[in-house]
């Protein structure tokens, strides 16, 4: 980023939903052929969550929402703006965020959704964080929530293993004390390559019709191993920048939180900074791969564990479709 922010972007607050129903590998290999020995083995996942069919992504959302309201006490009159970060929204439009912001009370925000698939949490806290960082806000929502379940292929299982449903969000706070909050981020996009993970079906290119249902294109759809290859050194690449950049070295961070994608994709970025296992954070076993709502939980989970105190550095880092990649680096303020 280079210039000097007058105010520091500092998340105040975290909160996260999961769905009640567990999803176990095994229950997994009964409706494609995989086994729970080859999901572990690949990917580190054991079982996942799964929302009810007749709730929305929204359902998460707003959870989260007011859990991060209630937990920290602020009036929702006060927050100036809703981001969520989504790619299975409600609906086209409006935006899920509109929908949160409708629920909470939060009647003086303005709300949007930004999608960047597994990265998006991480794009949406980084932007989030310029209107604070300028003066233009005080204080700023960002939930990620995705309800992967919803556009998962049950038939396929190359992905169909991979994926659970989940949200996780924080409040963004002013600080007086610029050296606290986003200290800085790198964020990259090569669009030369969507074909390697989407969803074909549903938007203006290929609306809905019965020939785009038959042909299965409402479903993600991925090359495995190309995405593999690009995520392992994308993800250890920029993170491992990002420090270099600010003069630290994996001793130096506290906490890891990387998207939760695949445990060897982890391992790899965690080694790249000589990180000890104890400052990553990972919850891929349990929940598997909930999109841009990884990160957000994981971090949720490591403040309810007290894995972060005032003035420890955090390093949140996300590889997604798009395909897109950023690296986010946070001094802790609270």
């Amino acid at each position: 980023m280079g210039s000097e922010h007058r105010y520091g972007a500092v998340i105040s607050e975290t909160a996260h939903f999961l769905p009640e129903r567990i999803v176990t590998n095994a229950e997994i290999e009964q409706h494609v052929d995989t086994s729970d020995e080859w999901i572990r083995e690949r990917t580190g996942i054991v079982e996942r969550r799964f929302l009810a069919d007749d709730e929305p992504t929204s359902h998460m959302a707003v959870e989260v929402a007011r859990s991060l309201v209630d937990k920290s006490g602020v009036d929702p009159l006060s927050i100036d703006l809703v981001i969520v970060a989504t790619v299975t929204p409600d609906m086209f439009f409006p935006a899920t965020a509109c929908i949160v912001q409708g629920a909470i009370g939060a009647r003086n925000a303005w709300a949007y959704d930004l999608s960047a698939a597994c990265s998006g949490f991480v794009f949406a806290l980084v932007t989030a964080s310029q209107f604070i960082q300028n003066g233009a806000h005080r204080r700023v929502m960002v939930i990620g929530a995705d309800k992967m379940s919803s556009i998962l292929d049950m038939q396929d299982r190359n992905t169909c293993v991979l994926f659970g449903d989940g949200a996780g969000g924080v409040l963004l706070e002013r600080s007086e004390d610029p050296s606290l909050g986003l200290v800085d981020f790198e964020h990259f996009s090569d669009g030369s390559n969507v074909d390697c993970l989407n969803v074909r079906g549903g938007g203006s290119a290929h609306p809905a019709t019965h020939e785009t249902v038959d042909k299965r294109l409402h479903y993600v759809r991925q090359d495995g191993r190309a995405v593999f290859k690009f995520a392992v050194v994308k993800m250890a690449e920029i993170s491992a920048t990002v420090l270099e950049r600010n003069g630290l070295t994996g001793q130096d961070l506290a906490l890891f939180v990387p998207h939760q994608a695949n445990r060897r994709i982890i391992d790899a970025a965690a080694d790249r900074m000589n990180l000890p296992a104890d400052r990553v954070m990972v919850n891929i076993d349990h929940f598997a791969n909930t999109t841009a709502g990884t990160i957000p939980i994981a971090l949720s989970q490591a403040c309810a564990e007290d894995r972060l105190k005032k003035g420890d550095f955090l390093l949140m880092t996300g590889v997604g479709a798009g395909l897109t990649w950023g690296s986010a680096l946070f001094r802790w303020g609270v």
